[in-house]
Formats: structure tokens, C-alpha cells, sequence
């Protein structure tokens, strides 16, 4: 019997008593899948990406294991949640315009401590103070650029996120936050997504993937230096906290560097599909969702409900979920991924039966909460709990 039989067989015995659909989360590979990620880290700590988690339970759960410390959130208004529900470390990974949350967080002390807001513009700074309810003193950190641009910038490489790229424009704005009343400059964070968030071995690609690690490669040694110039001129200005950077993709190459304090990571707790075309770790699925045949319009064909959760980003195949167990499904060219309901073809639709739940992965991590409102966790052949999703306690942030 092979692996994805064997897998397809435990996953069905452990959920036999539920109705598709219902999204799931296997929790001894979520661990050995944290367990690498603190493998690779080297001994620096690892923050915690809740966008690409999205249930308080299990960012909780990350947060237990030695290697892991602190939450990086991705709205004011969740930060603010998180810090109100216990979590005392929670660094915005982007800069907000929510006045409703700036006022709260400058009028709490206790937000105010736990809760570090991210700038790259003099504007933001005005933005926190035109909503200011109370004198509490709002701890920052600048975005640093780390986009590789090639000479002549004809070229860019890497998001566009923010406008800080060298290593004065950021100490030009690290003395504006510190000579400003109501302000505390803590920490510095350079995600550098061109080459965590890329995967470098795609199957079928070779020329591509060469090309990528190519680039990779020249990217992380162009921004190992910048980084660590932007370090050096940035704590004459000011005794920061932290340095953050990395993530799934590149833990171990960002924990190399002396200039970083602690790595970023999230989406290699549940390793969703677009982290399976990496040469330099393997992990374990983790999060997955099923949903139950309730078509068979003919031979090699079946139809599942739903279906239709696409990933952000550039829109393509690769942002659809992917059809998991049984081995062998694939979409229909014409229809895709349907909002209510989707055809699958290959040989190993003609064994499935009405009712019958189709194992998928979805493309992206955290996402896939977005869809369901709890998550059930399975130990081995047994659902051990039900837990909320962001979505299943009401809070829908992006």
C-alpha cells in the first residue's frame, strides 16, 4: 500500500464522524514542521506569523515550543486583540491607518507595552498622533527596503513595500521618531519575501528554478551587507530591541547573519503547497481541508462541493488549492476551482462514492481560515479538539 494511500486511509478513519466540509490540522506534523523551522533558525528566536496561522489556539501552541517568541500581526485592530487576550510581545508587520485603534492603543498602558507599530514615513507618525486619546508612548519599528535593485534601476526585485531602501533614509527617519514626543524606536524589521516567499526547485522548471537560486543567491549576499550597514548606523541613533527578518523560505540563511536578532515565521507551521518547491527544506503537510463528493457525471469524474478558495497574489494555477488525496485528481481546464461546486478528473475518481471526502492543501497558509470557522486537530488516527478560527470567533481583520 503506498504513502498517500496509507495517509488518505488515517486521515478518513480520524474524521469518519464528520460531514465535509471541514478543514483540519494534523498536529504532530505541525510540530515537527516548528521543530525544523527551530532547527534552522540556529538558536535566534523565531516571531510568529499569525496571518499565516489565523487561530489563537494554535499561534498559542507555537509559542509553548522552545524557539519561538512574540507574534508578528498584520492589522492594528488584531494586534490590539491579540495584546487584549494575553499575548504580551505583538509587532505590526505593516504600517495602518486606523484611527480607531491608534487612539486605543495611545489611551492603555498595558496595549501600549505589549503592541509595536511599523513605519516607514513621517505620515504615519502624524497619523498616530491626530488620533492620540493619551499620553502613552507608542513603541516603532522601521521597514527596511530589502528589494535587490540592479544598477541603473531598471530593475527591482523583491515587493514593493517600503520606500526605505538604503541605509541613510532610514536613519534619517530613526532620528525623526526619536526626537518626537509620544515615540519609542525599538526595533527594525527587513523582510525579504523575493527570497523566502519564492520557491527554487518548482517540478517540470528547471531553467526557471536554476534562475531563481541564481538571483536568490546574489539577492541574500547584496542584503546581508545593506542589512548590516542599516544596523550599525541605526543604533547610533538608538539601543534597539530587535532586528527581525527571514522567513519560511529563508530561516536559515537570514539566522546567519550577526546583524539579526530574531527570524520570522509562519507559514512553515502548516506547509501549504507553494512551500514544496524549496531545495533547501522539506516539511510536512500540516493544514488541510476536505470536502465530499456529492456528483459522479461519468466515468473518471467527480464533483465535490465548493472548492473555489484562491490564494493572493498574481492570479494562476498555482494559486488554486490543490487536490491532495486521493492521489491522481486534478481540475478541469474549463472550470477550475468553482465557488460552489468542482469537478475533479482522473482514474482515481471512479473509486470515490457519494459522500466520499477529497483531501485538498491549500496554496497559501493562514488563508485557508478564512473559509472555515474551526479547525479540527488530529493526533495520529483521533480528532483530539475543536478550535476556533479568527473567522469562528467573529473576527475577520482583512
Amino acid at each position: 500500500m503506498s504513502y498517500p494511500s496509507i495517509e488518505r486511509a488515517r486521515l478518513n478513519r480520524a474524521t469518519a464522524h464528520l460531514d465535509a466540509p471541514f478543514a483540519v490540522v494534523d498536529l504532530q506534523a505541525f510540530d515537527a514542521n516548528a521543530r525544523d523551522l527551530v532547527r534552522r533558525a540556529r538558536g535566534k528566536p523565531i516571531r510568529v506569523a499569525s496571518k499565516s496561522v489565523r487561530c489563537r489556539a494554535l499561534l498559542a501552541r507555537a509559542l509553548r515550543q522552545d524557539g519561538f517568541a512574540g507574534v508578528l500581526s498584520f492589522t492594528l485592530a488584531e494586534s490590539l486583540w491579540l495584546a487584549r487576550c494575553g499575548f504580551e510581545d505583538v509587532l505590526l508587520a505593516y504600517p495602518s491607518a486606523d484611527r480607531a485603534g491608534y487612539a486605543e492603543l495611545t489611551g492603555d498602558r498595558d496595549l501600549a507595552a505589549a503592541v509595536t507599530v511599523m513605519v516607514d514615513d513621517p505620515a504615519q507618525l502624524d497619523a498616530v498622533d491626530a488620533a492620540r486619546t493619551g499620553t502613552e508612548q507608542v513603541r516603532v519599528c522601521l521597514d527596511f527596503d530589502t528589494s535587490l535593485r540592479l544598477p541603473g534601476g531598471v530593475l527591482r526585485i523583491g515587493a514593493r513595500r517600503s520606500p526605505l531602501h538604503s541605509p541613510a533614509q532610514l536613519v534619517e527617519l530613526a532620528r525623526t521618531v526619536v526626537a518626537r514626543p509620544g515615540f519609542r524606536l525599538v526595533g527594525l524589521m527587513a523582510y525579504e519575501g523575493h527570497i523566502a516567499g519564492v520557491g527554487d526547485a518548482v517540478p517540470g522548471r528547471p531553467v526557471h528554478s536554476r534562475m531563481v537560486r541564481l538571483v536568490q543567491s546574489a539577492a541574500r549576499r547584496e542584503l546581508a551587507g545593506r542589512r548590516a550597514a542599516a544596523v550599525r548606523a541605526v543604533r547610533q541613533v538608538a539601543d534597539l530591541e530587535f532586528v527581525n527578518g527571514g522567513g519560511t523560505g529563508s530561516v536559515q540563511f537570514t539566522a546567519a547573519e550577526p546583524a539579526v536578532t530574531e527570524l520570522a515565521a509562519g507559514s512553515g507551521l502548516y506547509l501549504p503547497q507553494l512551500f514544496d518547491h524549496y531545495s533547501s527544506f522539506r516539511g510536512h503537510p500540516a493544514a488541510l481541508f476536505a470536502l465530499p463528493v456529492v456528483r459522479r457525471p461519468g466515468p473518471g469524474v467527480v464533483t465535490v462541493l465548493g472548492g473555489g478558495y484562491p490564494a493572493s497574489g498574481v492570479a494562476g494555477r498555482d494559486r488554486l488549492p490543490a487536490p491532495y488525496l486521493p492521489a491522481g485528481l486534478h481540475y478541469d481546464a474549463y472550470e477550475g476551482a468553482g465557488e460552489v461546486q468542482t469537478p475533479l478528473l482522473g482514474a482515481a475518481a471512479d473509486g470515490l462514492r457519494i459522500g466520499d471526502p477529497v483531501w485538498f492543501r491549500h496554496a497559501k497558509a493562514g488563508e485557508l481560515c478564512e473559509r472555515f470557522d474551526a479547525v479540527q486537530l488530529l493526533d495520529g488516527e483521533r480528532v483530539v479538539d475543536v478550535v476556533p478560527t479568527y473567522r469562528g470567533e467573529g473576527k475577520t481583520f482583512l
